[in-house]
């Protein structure tokens, strides 16, 4: 069975859980898809993340790459469209701030996502569940990892579906908050929906 690199995050800045964290701890281990999901929880620290997608690439040799992150105050699934080669913006888990350096100093400005975005949209679509394709993934932990993991698959010529997607709060945050929020299940069941369709045909 091919294998997918399911990613999320840790609990990051003031928020105490993590939807991404959730979901790739619910679907660890599932077959979807025609796809044996293999979930990894990643840490919130810019100086690890570039060794650590390259490393799981390495020993997992994934047939695909969903990576996950949380958008605070979005109202539809995000799908990502390109990543560009900076980082900025808050601190990380460490206390490092960036300061709107490159990702990898011999890197392209910008890489697009290498997921089928249109299919995947209409895909959530066809099952009522609000989602859009965004153009900017940000400067943050989110845009480092979309980045880090087209650069390497490019630079290891491994042509496979791989890219990132932004998710809501989950309702355990949006109170909190007080932003628009999902409940956890949904935000876990559009991703299954969307491993479920990664492949056009």
């Amino acid at each position: 069975m091919k294998k997918l690199l399911l990613t999320g995050y840790e609990p990051f800045l003031r928020f105490k859980t993590n939807p991404t964290a959730s979901v790739v701890e619910s679907l660890d281990g599932k077959s979807i898809g025609g796809y044996e999901i293999i979930g990894k929880v990643y840490p919130v620290e810019f100086g690890e993340i570039n060794s650590i997608i390259e490393a799981d690439i390495d020993k997992i040799e994934p047939d695909a790459i969903l990576s996950l992150g949380l958008a605070n105050g979005i109202k539809s699934i995000h799908l990502e469209r390109i990543a560009i080669n900076t980082i900025d913006g808050r601190e990380d888990n460490t206390g490092f701030k960036p300061n709107g350096e490159k990702i990898y100093e011999d890197g392209a400005d910008g890489l697009f996502s290498k997921l089928p975005l249109k299919h995947l949209e209409q895909a959530l679509l066809d099952e009522g569940i609000p989602v859009a394709i965004s153009n900017s993934a940000g400067t943050y932990l989110c845009n480092n990892l979309m980045y880090s993991e087209l650069y390497i698959l490019n630079k290891k010529q491994l042509d496979i579906p791989a890219g990132f997607i932004h998710v809501p709060a989950n309702h355990e945050i949006g109170i909190k908050e007080k932003v628009a929020s999902w409940p956890q299940e949904e935000i876990t069941k559009a991703i299954h929906i969307l491993i479920e369709n990664l492949q056009e045909n």
